[in-house]
């Protein structure tokens, strides 16, 4: 009989060391696990009513099993409970509202619930190992890993990273690269999630941080931040620009990442299946930055609309397709490097683009001040295209203009604060018959034509405009570029129409303080309630 009792010890102990060897967990943890699953097989022996407990010990394999019992004066749960004289059998010295430990025979598992058994373990034994999966990959955001592929499964690659698995999702790989079964492949964790069916390590190939993490492999100076990569874009597969820049003045970044012959970038190009990689040297100055970007183009002019978040570039007439690139690729992958927006034109249509404003801006001039064609086309030439820009300018400025006096000066700005009031005045009477309440018109940074906008949009009362969150009033409209006809269009995207205030360029600081002062009288109200409920309960 021992040596049938050491045998069955030592397998309990075998088991153990070979599970948690083989998950790769902690030992206790599969201790753990077996004692809750011979406590449930206890309970169907001596019944689950019983509150049964299991130690085994983790050196010698000893198994001890008892119920905790309370010391009673009256019995009402015999499962649960003794009075005080069975007590003392069990425990000397036992006292009234004692838990005390009366043990019970071992049950073999051999021959009870040992399915039942089993799937506790194997579920605990899981549990902890997907939970040392997410603690090992939890912080490995970012880092470039090694797998073989496991299978494919809807367009999705599955990796087997030795102790996981991860997933390359169809849009996270490099189009048209064959994933074959049993390669090697590498890709960067872009995210661990924990979920109900364990942690799901995302891998990528297509990332942009993909391709940086390769330069830091492939060339020293990166990773001992030497040189630094400040901006990446990519069009997986088919191209992608970098923008790079030295600390150490002796060094030129770019020909440290191309290397010897081309030998580093050839690296990475191979890696990334013959994905084309323009390395830009990176600038603070946006528009040598956007010049860089735009290569191999070549660019007349820059312009940049910082409100915006838009840059507008001349090219000449010839370098046009090469500054767009096929199907928009060049000027979209500058656009991502950058992070504005950029419009490129030709010479033509910049100089058409020009001329035209010209004219509206000369034309409005002359109809608003009332002044001849050539002192508003004189306007227009100094920069002047508001006529808030004449009225609030200071009048030395003004009269500084060659051709201009003071006299000339005070006169011009008379007449632009008179157009301005007449535009005011009509505006006030449009919103008035539009039906927008006056109230309005005492909150802050709105003016008319604002009042115009919002009753367009269908806002006229202050309700109306406290219940708008603040980006539904001021945020601006986002576009995007579209190739048509050789050309570069713009339009308004349908799925994001912009707050209805977007077009004035209102902060957000300015939008708040618009919507709280709308929902001042919400609040003005409740004291007048709360004097009033008082006033009913006191009669």
């Amino acid at each position: 009989m021992a040596s049938a009792i050491s045998a069955n010890r030592a397998e309990l102990l075998a088991i153990a060391n070979s599970v948690a060897s083989e998950k790769m967990i902690d030992k206790s943890i599969v201790i753990e696990a077996m004692e809750e699953a011979i406590q449930k097989s206890a309970r169907n022996r001596y019944g689950a009513e019983n509150d049964i407990r299991a130690k085994l010990d983790p050196r010698t394999g000893d198994l001890r099993l008892w119920r905790v019992v309370e010391v009673v004066e009256h019995v009402e749960d015999y499962f649960k409970q003794v009075d005080l004289k069975q007590a003392e059998k069990l425990q000397a010295g036992a006292k009234l509202g004692d838990f005390i430990v009366d043990p019970l025979p071992p049950v073999d598992l051999g021959r009870i619930d040992a399915q039942s058994a089993k799937q506790v373990i194997f579920q605990k034994v899981r549990d902890a190992e997907r939970e040392r999966q997410y603690e090992e990959f939890k912080d490995r955001a970012g880092e470039i890993i090694t797998g073989v592929i496991k299978s494919v499964e809807f367009g999705h690659v599955i990796v087997n990273l030795g102790r996981a698995e991860g997933v390359i999702r169809r849009d996270q790989q490099i189009p048209r690269e064959a994933a074959r079964v049993g390669e090697r492949v590498r890709a960067i964790v872009l995210k661990v999630e924990r979920q109900n069916r364990g942690p799901q390590i995302f891998l990528s190939r297509a990332h942009p941080e993909f391709m940086k993490k390769l330069f830091a492999q492939e060339v020293p100076e990166i990773y001992d931040n030497i040189i630094e990569i400040k901006a990446a874009a990519r069009d997986p597969g088919s191209r992608a620009k970098i923008g790079v820049i030295s600390h150490d003045h002796s060094i030129d970044p770019v020909g440290a990442c191309v290397g010897m012959k081309g030998s580093r970038v050839q690296a990475v190009v191979q890696e990334l299946q013959g994905e084309k990689i323009d390395i830009i040297p990176w600038s603070e100055d946006t528009a040598t930055f956007v010049v860089n970007a735009l290569q191999p183009a070549t660019v007349s002019r820059v312009v940049i609309d910082e409100e915006e978040s838009r840059i507008e570039v001349v090219v000449p007439n010839d370098q046009l397709s090469l500054a767009i690139g096929r199907r928009g690729q060049n000027v979209r992958l500058a656009s991502q490097l950058t992070g504005s927006q950029i419009d490129i034109m030709t010479e033509a249509e910049a100089s058409e683009k020009r001329q035209k404003e010209f004219i509206e801006r000369s034309k409005m001039f002359e109809d608003e001040l009332d002044v001849d064609e050539t002192l508003s086309q004189l306007l227009v030439a100094e920069g002047f295209t508001e006529l808030e820009e004449v009225a609030y300018i200071d009048l030395a400025e003004l009269a500084q203009i060659e051709g201009f006096d003071e006299e000339l000066g005070e006169e011009l700005q008379s007449r632009a604060h008179e157009a301005l009031e007449r535009r005011e005045e009509a505006s006030r009477q449009e919103r008035r018959a539009l039906g927008v309440e006056d109230a309005l018109a005492e909150l802050p940074h709105l003016t008319e034509a604002m009042l115009v906008t919002l009753g367009k949009g269908g806002i006229k009362t202050l309700d109306d405009l406290a219940d708008l969150a603040t980006d539904e009033l001021i945020a601006k409209k986002r576009t995007e570029q579209r190739r048509r006809d050789g050309t570069v269009a713009r339009r308004a995207r349908d799925e994001d129409k912009g707050g209805v205030l977007g077009e004035y360029g209102l902060s957000e600081e300015q939008g708040n303080e618009i919507i709280m002062a709308a929902r001042a009288h919400w609040f003005d109200d409740e004291p007048e309630s709360e004097e009033a409920a008082d006033a009913e309960s006191s009669q």
